[in-house]
């Protein structure tokens, strides 16, 4: 198998009749897909999508792919064509089209809808193309078919492209469910007649690669569900994915049979879906829908909240109700069900969640008690039917961590894939496909960017550190002044701390070193600068020592 070196560089350039592909997102990692392919000049990219912050970077909003790689060529895009409606696969996009607002998107309805309302909020009114299974399309020199997938939404794609330089068929996200809720399967006479054809490069869904077996059905999840509200004698509260059709369709089903009423909770469920239920995806039963605003007029057990915040995401519904800064409260002889899986990363944000609510004395229903929720995502025995049906020249696995993308390419080298044709990248790492051959050339510059509030990719690494250290170590200042013409200290040091969990006499052992350092310094010619670092580096060591911490230190040093 290849894998990507540290040591790579730049790639050449390319080649005429050679295909590029550049992942920058969604590759080692589950969210913010993005990949761009190239092919004599021009560009297409598939999917735009944002990944949610972890723990360790306090204060972000959303983390986005980094344009970078297609910043200086956006006239060269053709269009962007979405794979389907989730966050991490469309999220990014009104920040991709803020750089150029008249690339062409191209998906299926549902999708479609989904940006479009999203994009109305950015005041950014896109070009579109629906597009159908089964419908083929040129963009440039990419002649693209696009192929019914199943997966946790409606109207989901794969895309196959035909190029002069070989094809590609990539999966997007996709499961194969027998017998899905609206009854569209994923079409493998598709991807067999693609096999026939000839597929140069296998990209891959890998979420699940790492799991045995086959994937439960939908179908499986409306008996549980019935039962949970058969057992609940309060209110009930289910969190999901705000994008998650099916699941809602479910949970006002359930709500019918047991006599109760269902209010959305959370802008971006409303809004979802309400286009849901507009283009006729979401069957919303005769007066069982409600304003959350005439929730506490009904009695708790004729309730149903369906809400955002599955994952544990600070601002959204499900966590406010947690720390119990929502309008609406849980307390003992209620139920909440999250009908989600954990995305790797969040499991410490949604225990946080879980403990919450139980404190305030409701019962939590969730993947880890009762099966509330089936992932999206084909396992492994549905992935290695794929590659005995699509017999594919190249494998890249994408959408998932290392340890998903490895696992992926294991079932691809175990149906007789050549390892060697079995291409594990990375973000950022390039990959061409040229006569029939799929190879590593390069890698280019792909990091983070984060959504902050009002600001987009000007927080940096360097100032999320800063962030992490005052919440794990405090902060300290020292104010001091000292005589320009002598050195000697005129003032202070006067000392502040905050997040420091100490008596203010402590600092009083370091004030006597803190003076003969800079006292010191000042008469050798140091100027206020380099001051200030002596004193950064004496109240350090002591901190250090001292206190076992190492808090963030601000010195100011002033010549009088």
């Amino acid at each position: 198998m290849s894998h990507p070196h540290p040591e790579l560089e730049l790639p050449p350039a390319l080649e005429p009749g050679t295909l590029r592909i550049v992942a920058l997102g969604g590759l080692g990692e589950v969210g913010r897909n993005m990949t761009v392919l190239e092919l004599d000049g021009r560009l297409l990219v598939v999917d735009c999508g944002v990944l949610f912050p972890e723990d360790h970077q306090p204060g972000v909003d959303l983390v986005l792919p980094d344009f970078d790689h297609v910043a200086g060529r956006l006239d060269d895009i053709e269009a962007v064509v979405l794979t389907h409606g989730h966050e991490d696969h469309i999220g990014a996009v009104p920040y991709l089209l803020r750089l150029r607002p008249d690339i062409p998107l191209v998906g299926s309805r549902l999708t479609l809808a989904f940006v479009e309302a999203k994009l109305k909020e950015h005041r950014i009114t896109p070009y579109t193309l629906e597009v159908q299974a089964g419908q083929r399309e040129r963009f440039g020199g990419f002649d693209c078919e696009f192929v019914a997938v199943n997966h946790s939404i409606p109207d989901a794609l794969a895309l196959f492209v035909r190029t002069s330089a070989g094809t590609l068929l990539h999966t997007g996200d996709f499961k194969m469910d027998q017998l899905p809720l609206d009854g569209r399967v994923t079409d493998l006479r598709a991807f067999g007649r693609f096999g026939e054809e000839g597929v140069d490069l296998f990209m891959v869904d890998s979420t699940n690669a790492d799991v045995p077996g086959f994937v439960t059905g939908e179908k499986e999840i409306g008996p549980v569900l019935d039962q949970v509200f058969a057992d609940s004698a309060g209110q009930i509260v289910v969190a999901s994915f705000a994008s998650h059709v099916h699941r809602v369709q479910q949970v006002m089903d359930a709500a019918v049979a047991h006599h109760r009423r269902v209010a959305l909770v959370g802008r971006s469920m409303v809004r979802n879906m309400t286009v849901a239920a507009e283009l006729g995806y979401l069957k919303v039963p005769p007066e069982v829908l409600v304003d959350v605003k005439e929730v506490d007029s009904l009695p708790d057990d004729e309730v149903v909240l369906m809400c955002t915040g599955s994952q544990g995401e600070p601002m959204a519904a499900l966590s406010r109700i947690a720390n119990n800064d929502n309008q609406v409260h849980v307390g003992p002889g209620d139920t909440v069900i999250l009908a989600s899986s954990l995305i790797p990363g969040n499991e410490n944000a949604v225990f946080r969640v879980i403990n919450g609510l139980t404190r305030l004395g409701a019962r939590v229903v969730h993947s880890g008690n009762a099966r509330v929720h089936v992932s999206g995502h084909a396992a492994a025995g549905e992935l290695l039917y794929c590659y005995n049906i699509v017999r594919p020249a190249n494998v890249l696995p994408v959408h998932g961590e290392v340890r998903h993308l490895v696992a992926n390419g294991a079932l691809a080298v175990q149906t007789g894939v050549d390892p060697g044709r079995v291409v594990l990248a990375e973000n950022g790492v390039v990959v061409d496909l040229a006569d029939h051959v799929a190879t590593i050339v390069g890698v280019v510059p792909c990091g983070y960017v984060y959504v902050d509030g009002s600001s987009v990719g000007e927080i940096t690494e360097a100032e999320l550190k800063d962030r992490r250290i005052l919440g794990d170590e405090g902060f300290i200042s020292i104010f001091i002044v000292v005589s320009a013409s002598d050195g000697t200290v005129l003032a202070g040091p006067q000392i502040h701390a905050r997040g420091v969990s100490e008596a203010d006499d402590v600092f009083d052992t370091v004030l006597p070193e803190i003076i003969a350092s800079v006292t010191d310094a000042a008469r050798q010619g140091s100027d206020t600068h380099q001051l200030q670092q002596v004193v950064r580096r004496v109240v350090g060591r002591w901190a250090s020592t001292r206190l076992r911490r190492r808090p963030m230190i601000i010195p100011v040093v002033i010549e009088a």
